[in-house]
């Protein structure tokens, strides 16, 4: 929302007091403001690998669940997405999202093998998830310099053969997903 040019000259001339007791309480209303804040000042953004680290780890221990339906896949995965979005947002991280990403999906690929290996009407929206987050992944990459491109083929190709083996292959040649990603 846009500011009133009268009112920015009067919140300009507040006495400096009230201005940070103002800005404090605003900052308090958005967590993400906040965790942004804590990791640029107080981190003095150092702690990346430390973060990259916890969600690794938090990843592989949520694919070990014994998960039996695509719907319970699907929500770990979608809940991991949202707090390496999160991690982004946070910490500006472009990289990291992208290889926390390409873990989060061949982990859970390689996992539960067994429950997204064939398309059912349930399996439908962890089909179609699955395919798009691959595109997303694949385009992240894409967008990467050359130099870096290569440390990734490896894992990338991987997550594609998987992506065009269990449910999710339908999606994937809808999406026009490499089924082998070139550098």
């Amino acid at each position: 929302m846009a500011l009133p040019d009268q009112l920015k000259k009067a919140v300009i001339q507040m006495p400096a007091k009230e201005k940070d007791k103002l800005l404090l309480r605003l900052i308090a209303k958005d967590k993400a403001l906040v965790d942004k804040l804590h990791f640029e000042l107080i981190e003095d953004s150092a702690t990346i690998p430390e973060r990259r680290e916890e969600l690794t780890s938090r990843i592989i221990r949520i694919s070990k669940f014994n998960q039996n339906t695509p719907g319970w896949v699907l929500a770990d995965i979608r809940g991991l997405s949202s707090d390496i979005a999160y991690h982004v947002k946070v910490t500006k991280d472009k990289q990291g999202g992208l290889e926390l990403n390409l873990l989060l999906l061949n982990t859970f690929l390689e996992t539960h093998r067994d429950t997204l290996k064939t398309y059912s009407s349930r399996a439908d929206p962890c089909a179609l998830y699955i395919a798009k987050k691959a595109q997303t992944v694949v385009n992240g990459l894409n967008r990467l310099n050359e130099d870096y491109r290569f440390d990734y083929l490896e894992d990338v190709n991987r997550m594609l053969k998987a992506v065009f083996s269990l449910c999710s292959k339908q999606y994937a040649r809808q999406l026009e997903l490499p089924e082998v990603w070139h550098i």
